[in-house]
C-alpha cells in the first residue's frame, strides 16, 4: 500500500508534509503535490503534518478519491521531485473549505 494526496490539496498545496519524508517522494506540480507511489514507504509522517488532511493511506482512501491513486501515479512520473517547506501560493486559506476542486488541478 501507499499514501495518496487527495483533491484537499488541489489550490492549497501546503509543503509542510515534504520535509518529514524519509524518501524524498513528493512531486510538485502547478497547484498540487503528489506521492510517487514506488518510492512511498508507508511511514505515515507526512499525514498529521498536512494542514488540510488531504493525505490518506490507499486503504482509508474514500470512494469519492479512488481516482487519486492514478492521478498520484501519473503526476509523479512527470512533475520534480519537491523536498522543502515552501510557502503556500497566497490564496491557499480561501480554497481550504472549498470541495469539489478536481476540475481546477493543472497538469
Amino acid at each position: 500500500m501507499t499514501f495518496v494526496v487527495t483533491e484537499a490539496c488541489i489550490r492549497c498545496k501546503y509543503t509542510d508534509c515534504v520535509e518529514v519524508c524519509p524518501v524524498d517522494c513528493f512531486h510538485e506540480g502547478p497547484n498540487f503535490l503528489v506521492i510517487n507511489p514506488e518510492l512511498c514507504i508507508d511511514c505515515t509522517l507526512c499525514v498529521p503534518e498536512c494542514p488540510v488532511e488531504a493525505i490518506y493511506d490507499e486503504c482509508d482512501l474514500p470512494a469519492d478519491q479512488m481516482g487519486f491513486v492514478a492521478i498520484n501515479a501519473e503526476l509523479s512520473r512527470h512533475w520534480p521531485v519537491i523536498t522543502e517547506r515552501k510557502d503556500p501560493p497566497e490564496d491557499a486559506e480561501e480554497w481550504r473549505e472549498v470541495e469539489d476542486k478536481k476540475d481546477l488541478l493543472e497538469r
